[in-house]
């Protein structure tokens, strides 16, 4: 029987982690298939206080991990989450066929990169499509290669920078006539002489299947209606994320959209559960309330046990 079981090891979980450990829970972190989260597909996190140089994702990850165990909190790798039972208390969480039982329970299981929903994205991923420029722009298949990068956001930005260290061109796709990221990164973005927007269009298809590697694309501007065809030998897709809650569904009350719903604090609609992290927020998504939000769930599961007199 755990005191605190986090699903979950982005900065979310790791904080979450740190002050569980610190309160002598000895928390459980179960990392998933991507210890880290999706910072770790970044390469230099730049506004994360305290480090005015910079420091990669996975670094900042590695050091939130290590702080936290050093206080005592355990990490199960690669432990994927296959179910929950919430009904009851304590809570069950099966990882395949194995089940750990615990008192509390905190969801930071973080969000996954949007798929634009085409056939051929699908069929062409890891052989040029691909959604972390951080993990594959240095890839022999496109380097000195003209790319696309779909979206309009930070992220979106921060990669078609990051390809411009390989690629002959860059191609930024937005649906919009204008981005939606933060000032400072769309203008390092647009300032750069390798990176060309191209504006109010978006990716009706992507070739080519019948040669198994990305060739192209056919765009749309959705003003005009007209299509034209661009030849590329990437596709890098930066359309935002979408919250990992799918197995808490009819467990705990989540909206429509994907993100967990909390009542006071970060207390979802089940006694001794919280959530925190990207899977809760929709507005901020950075790494710093990620973690803020991580320390509040540690010290409302620990106020939750406290008042049970554990």
């Amino acid at each position: 029987m755990e005191n605190v079981v986090i699903i979950g090891s982005g900065p979310a979980g790791w904080t979450a982690a740190l002050y569980a450990a610190r309160a002598n829970l000895n928390p459980v972190v179960l990392t998933g298939a991507q210890p880290g989260g999706l910072l770790t597909t970044t390469s230099i996190v730049e506004n994360f206080p305290g480090f005015p140089e910079g420091v990669d994702g996975t670094e900042l990850m590695m050091r939130m991990q290590k702080q936290a165990e050093r206080f005592g909190a355990q990490t199960q790798y690669g432990a994927l989450v296959t179910k929950v039972d919430l009904s009851r208390r304590p809570f069950k969480v099966w990882l395949d066929e194995d089940v750990i039982e615990t008192k509390t329970l905190i969801i930071a299981a973080g969000a996954s990169h949007k798929h634009l929903g085409l056939k051929n994205e699908d069929l062409l991923e890891k052989k040029g499509v691909t959604y972390c420029a951080t993990c594959d722009g240095a890839l022999p298949m496109f380097r000195n290669q003209p790319l696309v990068v779909v979206g309009g956001g930070d992220s979106a930005c921060e990669e078609a920078t990051y390809l411009t260290r390989f690629a002959s061109k860059v191609y930024l796709v937005h649906r919009r006539n204008e981005l939606r990221a933060s000032r400072i990164m769309a203008e390092r973005a647009l300032g750069n002489p390798k990176i060309q927007p191209v504006w109010d269009s978006v990716v009706e298809d992507i070739y080519d299947v019948s040669k198994d590697m990305v060739t192209g694309v056919k765009l749309k501007n959705v003003k005009t209606g007209q299509t034209s065809d661009l030849a590329c030998a990437g596709v890098f897709v930066a359309i935002g994320h979408m919250p990992n809650t799918a197995i808490f569904k009819g467990q705990i009350e989540i909206a429509d959209d994907g993100y967990i719903i909390c009542k006071k604090g970060t207390q979802t609609s089940v006694p001794g559960v919280f959530a925190c992290g990207d899977c809760v927020d929709r507005t901020y998504r950075q790494a710093i309330t990620a973690a803020g939000t991580g320390c509040s769930a540690a010290i409302d599961a620990e106020r939750f046990l406290g008042h049970e007199g554990h």
